[in-house]
């Protein structure tokens, strides 16, 4: 918990040795605390709040991931409501949150290791909340995609800052890694749902599939506002302005506040994936998987509307195989975990090996993404049964949710400290392609037709698929600047 500022009685003027001098219990308990926090690299985080951080991040993505996708489900509502004559300019309302997710990473993530976690994840969820009311309030199609960025611009906040906030509260990487993994299904999970849920919303009103985001929203604010500060260095900065004078010793002030300095913690993220090729090779991968995703919310439609004629509530369940997917990802990943960290504590040589804890998963995945691209556009034939062709989503969702939990494992394993900073780097990279990927797509399945604009995509899955295999066999040898030595092992 952040530890409080207490004013100090020569600051004041009054002498030392007064009445007024003398400390309460609770004040030099207080003050011993604060010792204690700048005695240690890192402090320690009880149980309960280790479950209420836990709790809270998770809850905040589940939700921020359901706002990013709210209106696939909902584009024919939204179409007749605004009277929209083309594809793309339904195709913004996903594309302009994604520029969110550009912009808000690397605001959040940076700042989150300049202010601390908190502050950015209470501003940016009730953020959040405000602009997807505003949504489903927008009086013209200008207004709801004015209010679609801000909603993304604060939506970014969880995927950038909680890889940092779980790093702080484990040290263990088993541990944590699985703690990430569980965020990372439920993220993906409010992604796919919310086409489901705004399908069975919009018959109402093209309002309702926001109303819906923001009831699911509303009670993770009393959540969010019981997290605890987690950031060592920010903890640190407090407990130095209530001790400097009570703890007496040089370790005391060995952690001056830091000055604000916008332009070093602004461009952190630029210069990290600019100097670690790590860094840079693990968001290329990610953003391939983040363009599919983003894709397959303009591709289903095309698909299953307009081909096999289903109505937008019933073309919605399309969507239960790719959630199925990534629910079975997370088990596999759980028992590889498992298995990895028992064989580290046997002493098998092969465990010993960081690179092993994370990447074979990931490597796992990449022909599961080829198989499911290549299902999707060769088995989506008007003559065979929509259900069947739906089946190829269980490949797509498995690899993606097992390349994002392996991939923001392995960045929040290299990078610790810094790995907000990483993170939204990262965020940034993959919300770019997630934006251009999108627009080029209706018109490439329209040009290609299903099967080989799915085939394209079969085909560059494989190529970028061997990502992880050269960082697996070949990470040790790339060179890295920034990369924090105190990697837990």
């Amino acid at each position: 918990m952040p530890v409080e500022t207490i004013d100090t009685s020569s600051q004041d003027g009054i002498p030392a040795g007064s009445d007024k001098e003398r400390k309460s219990p609770v004040e030099t308990t207080v003050r011993a605390s604060a010792c204690h926090v700048l005695d240690e690299d890192k402090p320690k985080f009880s149980l309960t709040t280790k479950v209420i951080v836990l709790i809270a991040g998770s809850f905040c993505g589940l939700n921020c991931s359901v706002g990013t996708s709210i209106p696939s489900g909902a584009y024919e509502a939204i179409s007749e409501n605004f009277s929209l004559t083309s594809k793309m300019q339904l195709v913004l309302l996903n594309s302009l949150n994604m520029v969110g997710f550009i912009l808000g990473p690397l605001l959040f993530g940076p700042l989150s290791e300049f202010i601390g976690r908190r502050p950015v994840m209470i501003l940016s969820y009730l953020g959040f909340f405000v602009f997807m009311l505003a949504c489903s309030g927008a009086p013209n199609y200008p207004a709801l995609l004015a209010f679609r960025l801000l909603s993304g611009i604060n939506a970014a906040a969880p995927f950038s800052v909680v890889g940092g906030l779980y790093s702080d509260i484990l040290d263990d990487p088993h541990k944590r890694g699985q703690s990430i993994a569980a965020f990372m299904v439920l993220n993906t999970w409010g992604a796919f749902a919310a086409p489901l849920i705004s399908g069975f919303a919009s018959r109402l009103s093209w309002r309702w599939p926001f109303w819906a985001a923001s009831i699911m929203a509303a009670p993770g604010i009393p959540l969010v506002l019981m997290l605890p500060e987690t950031y060592a260095p920010v903890l640190r900065k407090k407990a130095h302005q209530s001790s400097t004078e009570s703890c007496n010793s040089e370790e005391a002030i060995r952690t001056p506040p830091r000055p604000f300095d916008a332009r070093k913690i602004f461009l952190r993220p630029a210069i990290l994936i600019a100097s670690e090729p790590i860094l840079l090779m693990s968001s290329i991968y990610l953003a391939l998987a983040y363009s599919i995703l983003y894709l397959i919310f303009q591709v289903y439609p095309i698909i299953f509307q307009d081909m096999y004629k289903l109505s937008p509530s019933m073309a919605g369940l399309a969507y239960i195989p790719l959630i199925i997917g990534a629910g079975l990802a997370l088990p596999v990943f759980f028992l590889y975990s498992s298995w990895y960290h028992k064989s580290r504590q046997n002493g098998k040589q092969w465990a010993q090996s960081e690179a092993h804890r994370r990447l074979p998963t990931a490597c796992a995945a990449s022909p599961c993404m080829v198989i499911g691209m290549f299902w999707l556009g060769w088995v989506s034939q008007a003559g065979n049964s929509p259900i069947f062709a739906s089946v190829g989503g269980v490949f797509i969702g498995f690899a993606f949710q097992m390349i994002f939990m392996s991939m923001l494992n392995y960045i929040t394993d290299m990078f610790r400290e810094g790995s907000a900073s990483a993170h939204a780097a990262a965020a940034c990279l993959r919300s770019i392609c997630a934006i251009i990927v999108p627009f080029g797509g209706p018109s490439m399945y329209q040009n290609l037709g299903v099967p080989w604009a799915s085939s394209v995509l079969g085909f560059l899955s494989l190529f970028v698929g061997i990502i992880p295999f050269v960082l697996l066999f070949f990470g040790h040898r790339v060179p890295s600047h920034r990369r924090d030595a105190s990697v837990s092992t």
